[in-house]
């Protein structure tokens, strides 16, 4: 309890110096923040058994959140590689309405099919990356295949060559993000993986969204140094539907605030498997993930990513079984690595895009933006980019 109460202090006494916006002031701190101190000791942790209690930390208070049970079955929930709803266990905080935290209520072994896409699939093209700035589309066509052999025989701490799938920072799907002009347009989209939109879909009615249609997606792909920068999701042409997030691998702070940078943000953990739904008023508030931390035993990967799923998947699952020899690859790459995946609904039902110039469509539908992930090796030439996205 001590410790709890001084790391508040401390967070609390750096939000009210003058001269620097709250939640610019708390990214810096959680930033700079070293794991095993008080350093994390305010940071919400949903995943355990106090949060079931309905305590909480700092100035809002953990709740729990309704789910809509008889909206998935148990079936289409197993197809996905879910728990049943009616086993999940869902949070808010006091003070944020729409806000929705699930800690991990994948199947065991689940989690493994989801890690391969976003290694393995999601990253192929058509799909966009960060690297087509730099690369053509012949260099950059198949970066699994590429980096496999690389990743395989990964060793932490020897100096080496990095993969293409370590230089990666981000995919786009379905409805392609500009980062220059931060709009979506008719004319940059590609079929959005029928897989992922089946999660997204089972995920959001659970969560009352029974019409949601994942319609585009942004995947983020995060080393130890890596940060998002502080920004709001408001791209996206239909606010009323929910903003989906899913977490794997290693753990990080996520940190959600208010309608202004004035709003001192509350600080939480993301651990592998967990889930956050924005929605309502929580849709267009400001939101950052400052720091991604280690593995507490070195190069070791989260416990829940440790059990193989079944031989035998459930009928028409669209979860696919990953070999031992692709899950070298995915173990190799989580070790010192996390990958998010962020499902949005566009447009909303009829709607369609406003005309825009076609020159302006076409510009920098792959380069880099301002709200994307930064490491910490560029962060003396970007970081206030970073930070004032």
């Amino acid at each position: 309890m001590g410790k709890m109460a001084s790391a508040l202090g401390s967070v609390a006494a750096l939000a009210t110096e003058p001269g620097e916006d709250a939640f610019r002031k708390l990214f810096r701190f959680y930033r700079q923040s070293r794991p095993g101190t008080a350093d994390l000791g305010g940071v919400i942790d949903f995943s355990a058994a106090h949060a079931a209690r309905g305590t909480g930390s700092g100035a809002h208070k953990v709740v729990r959140s309704q789910l809509s049970v008889s909206s998935v079955s148990d079936h289409d929930a197993h197809r996905a590689g879910l728990q049943p709803i009616s086993k999940w266990q869902a949070y808010g905080l006091e003070g944020y309405p729409g806000f929705i935290f699930i800690p991990n209520p994948f199947l065991p072994g689940y989690q493994w099919h989801w890690v391969k896409q976003c290694l393995k699939l999601y990253s192929q093209k058509p799909n966009v990356c960060n690297l087509d700035k730099h690369m053509t589309k012949e260099e950059t066509q198949d970066l699994w295949e590429q980096s496999k052999e690389l990743l395989r025989h990964k060793e932490v701490n020897q100096r080496r060559r990095r993969s293409l799938l370590e230089k990666l920072r981000w995919v786009t799907l379905g409805y392609h993000y500009n980062w220059d002009s931060k709009k979506y347009s008719a004319d940059h989209y590609t079929p959005f993986p029928s897989d992922l939109a089946f999660l997204s879909e089972q995920v959001a009615a659970a969560c009352g969204f029974q019409s949601f249609r994942a319609e585009a997606g942004i995947l983020n792909y995060y080393r130890l140094d890596s940060t998002l920068g502080i920004h709001v999701d408001r791209s996206e042409l239909d606010h009323s539907k929910p903003l989906l997030s899913f977490s794997f691998g290693q753990s990080a702070v996520f940190l959600l605030g208010g309608l202004t940078r004035d709003e001192a943000p509350t600080a939480m953990f993301m651990h592998s498997g967990d889930i956050m739904v924005m929605s309502g008023f929580s849709r267009l508030l400001n939101h950052a993930v400052p720091k991604v931390l280690p593995s507490s035993e070195g190069d070791s990967l989260p416990c829940c990513l440790e059990s193989p799923p079944p031989a035998v998947l459930v009928r028409d699952s669209v979860v696919e079984c990953c070999s031992v020899e692709d899950w070298q690859v995915c173990a190799s790459y989580l070790k010192t690595a996390r990958v998010n995946m962020t499902i949005r609904q566009v447009l909303a039902t009829d709607q369609d895009f406003p005309s825009e110039p076609t020159e302006e469509n076409k510009r920098g539908v792959a380069t880099e933006g301002f709200c994307h992930l930064d490491d910490e090796t560029s962060q003396v030439k970007r970081a206030r980019l970073n930070l004032d996205s």
